[in-house]
């Protein structure tokens, strides 16, 4: 029974992928968000005292609303950059902030990355689960965690290889192309 519950988690961590996953919010994504709140409340101000049209001052009304849950996605970080007054918040730091954000928030974990965690979080699982179906399931992870691990290495030194090596490159493709189309398959699907 635990071994099946064991098996369905890691079933479905593997079956979901990683595309749509992220890191958690880092602290440039953190100090943005709360740029950005600053941002929309100072525009939102600065349309009422110069009689904006009620367009305009609705939607900087808005857009202040709405950085609102940018904040609450990100959480409040732990140094707040300066940004009281518009001429604050035009510096060009705040330009560098918002370009370092951007980068960050585009980074997803590597397939490898999350390879491990999961099984680092099924070998916990299973060791939570004890018995004798535990013991076994994390030796198990253990030794395909391993073997990932040298997949990967062999991977990234197969690539190495083809771009540095000469006659030797020609040599590897020759023998890549005897693999089995599986195997193929799983090392395209790996180094992807």
């Amino acid at each position: 029974m635990k071994r099946n519950v064991v098996l369905s988690m890691v079933s479905c961590l593997a079956l979901v992928g990683c595309g749509s996953l992220r890191l958690a919010p880092g602290e440039a994504q953190k100090q943005n968000a709360w740029l950005h709140h600053r941002t929309a409340a100072v525009a939102a101000g600065q349309a009422r005292r110069e009689a904006a049209s009620e367009k305009l001052q609705a939607l900087t009304g808005l857009g202040e609303l709405q950085s609102r849950a940018f904040i609450s996605y990100c959480g409040l970080p732990k140094e707040f950059p300066q940004a009281d007054t518009p001429e604050q918040i035009l510096s060009q730091s705040s330009f560098q902030l918002a370009g370092a954000a951007l980068s960050e928030s585009a980074e997803r974990p590597d397939a490898w990355q999350v390879a491990d965690s999961m099984f680092e979080l099924a070998i916990g699982i299973s060791a939570l689960l004890g018995g004798v179906y535990g013991t076994r399931v994390v030796r198990f992870l253990k030794d395909a965690r391993t073997k990932s691990k040298a997949l990967k290495e062999v991977i990234e030194g197969n690539e190495l290889l083809k771009k540095e090596g000469g006659a030797y490159a020609h040599a590897l493709k020759q023998a890549q192309k005897n693999q089995s189309p599986q195997t193929r398959q799983l090392v395209a699907q790996l180094k992807s």
